[in-house]
This record gives C-alpha cells, sequence and structure tokens, in this order.
C-alpha cells in the first residue's frame, strides 16, 4: 500500500454550473443520496460557507455532547461532511448527530426542514474568508487549480467557486433566520473577540447547561494552537491536503487579509461589495 506521500493524486477537478451553484463532482456524483438523506429530528446541522469557522464549531459542539464519549472523538470531524460523507452519517449512532455542510440554504435535503432541526450558521467577513479559502485551495488536490492571488479574487467576487457565491450564502442563510426559529446565526468575529459569550448563546440555543468548569474545558480545548496539533480537527489524516504548501488551520485572525489585499484590490473589492450587499441588513466586521 502507497504511503500518503508517494500516493499518486488525481487531476484537480473542474468547477461547473450546478443548479446555479458552481459545484464538483466530488460533491454532486451522489446527489440523489444527498437529496433523500434522512435527518432526524436531534439532528444538529453546523452550516457555514467553506473556511468560515466549520471545524471550530463542530469540535465546540463535539466537546459539548461527547467529551466523556470516546467512540465518538475517535471519528475526525471530516467524517461527517454532507454531502460527500452520506454513508457514515447514516450509520452514525450518536445522538445527537451532529452534520457539518457547505450546501447553500436552497440546496439543503429537505429533510432538515421536515424535521424541523436545530441549524448552528457560522458565517466570516468576506476578506477574510476569501483569504482563507485561497490557502485551503492551494493545498487541497481535491478543489480546482486556484491561480494567482489576484485571479482567484476575481473568482471570489464572481461567485465562481465550490459551494457558489459567498453574497448569496451568508445573504440566504441569514434570510432564512428571519422565519425559521431553529437557526442560531453567528459570526466567526464575534467568536475570536469572546468565545465565552458565543459560547453561551451556543449553550441557550441548544437547551444545555454545562458546568462553569466544563465551558473552561471546552474553551481550552478549542483554542486555536490545541485544535491546529489536534488531529481530530486538523485534518492531517486527509490524504488529499498537502501540509508542506499550507496547513489547513492556518492563522484563525480576523484582519489577515490585510496582509494580502494591495490598497487597488481593497478599493476594487469594497466597491464591488456594497453593491452586492446593499439589498440585506447583514453588516460584517473586517477587523475587531
Amino acid at each position: 500500500m502507497k504511503n500518503k506521500k508517494n500516493m499518486e493524486l488525481p487531476p484537480r477537478p473542474k468547477l461547473f454550473d450546478f443548479h446555479g451553484v458552481s459545484m464538483t463532482n466530488y460533491f454532486t456524483d451522489n446527489w440523489d443520496n444527498v437529496q433523500n438523506f434522512q435527518a432526524r429530528p436531534d439532528d444538529i446541522l453546523i452550516a457555514t460557507y467553506p473556511k468560515a469557522g466549520t471545524t471550530w464549531v463542530s469540535y465546540i459542539l463535539d466537546l459539548l455532547y461527547f467529551v466523556q464519549t470516546a467512540p465518538e472523538r475517535q471519528r475526525p470531524i471530516f467524517e461527517k461532511n454532507l454531502p460527500n460523507r452520506v454513508e457514515v452519517l447514516d450509520n452514525l449512532t450518536t445522538s445527537p448527530r451532529l452534520i457539518k455542510t457547505h450546501l447553500p440554504v436552497q440546496l439543503l435535503p429537505k429533510s432538515f426542514w421536515e424535521q424541523n432541526c436545530r441549524i448552528v450558521y457560522v458565517a466570516r467577513n468576506a476578506k477574510d474568508n476569501a483569504v482563507s479559502y485561497f490557502h485551503f485551495d492551494r493545498m487541497n488536490q481535491a478543489e480546482p487549480e486556484p491561480g494567482d492571488w489576484n485571479n482567484y479574487l476575481q473568482r471570489f467576487m464572481d461567485g465562481k467557486m465550490v459551494f457558489g457565491s459567498w453574497y448569496d450564502h451568508v445573504t440566504g442563510w441569514w434570510e432564512k433566520k428571519q422565519t425559521h426559529s431553529k437557526i442560531l446565526y453567528l459570526f466567526y468575529e464575534d467568536m475570536v473577540e469572546d468565545t465565552g459569550r458565543e459560547l453561551d448563546r451556543l449553550c441557550s440555543f441548544l437547551g444545555l447547561s454545562p458546568s462553569a468548569e466544563e465551558k473552561e474545558m471546552v474553551k481550552g480545548g478549542v483554542q486555536f494552537d490545541i485544535m491546529k496539533k489536534n488531529s481530530m480537527a486538523n485534518y492531517s489524516t486527509n490524504p488529499v491536503m498537502d501540509f508542506k504548501i499550507s496547513p489547513f488551520m492556518r492563522k484563525g485572525k480576523v484582519g489577515d487579509w490585510k496582509n494580502h489585499f494591495t490598497v487597488a484590490q481593497s478599493e476594487q473589492f469594497d466597491e464591488d461589495y456594497k453593491k452586492k450587499m446593499e439589498n440585506t441588513q447583514l453588516r460584517f466586521r473586517t477587523t475587531i
């Protein structure tokens, strides 16, 4: 058996339009199974645009629910992904099932709405999200070739990304939240600013009452530098990711975009952003 270093990787996938959303066949080949996925009433869905804090919130919930349950703790977080891990999810015996997805709201399997599942959505400001996604695409062989930063940024603005437009994603889930009481909408920047406060919001939403000691344990366990070393969270066991190019968990900062955007790029981005976001009340912070 070839080891990870010598493994021959398949060519990078190509983007194509899928029901109005840019996708790759990695996420759509089993689409009938995805759409027919049977959610359970106690399922908890963690939904985000890629690279917006999915693993962070997933790990927080993992610790809150299963810190004393060894079998669940031994399953890497990336194995609980929808749409590409339907079979794994179907066979999970834990309750609740913690399921994470990057699907835009309109592509979510209808059973999640029918079962009135609780959904935690995490949104991250567009500039930091674009930078993080760029470095992720550089190191992830299952993603389309990113090219250089300037062209990548234009692609991000055009919505030609796996799972589609950031703008449509964050606003689509925001609008759904207005009419669906079982959605908690979190901001990555708020979590960085005060993890304890946002942890309290999460617990309130989920009806959990951890002790002060348990909360401190969770807060300690989900510090970025701790998670970066944890093989259950850092994707180091995933063979398609090349950590020599970039780690999966890179910085976890707010405002790192300033190290990548030129002044001209930032001005162009801001102008385009204003047009795309003019019809929503959704507001983000790019610094804290």
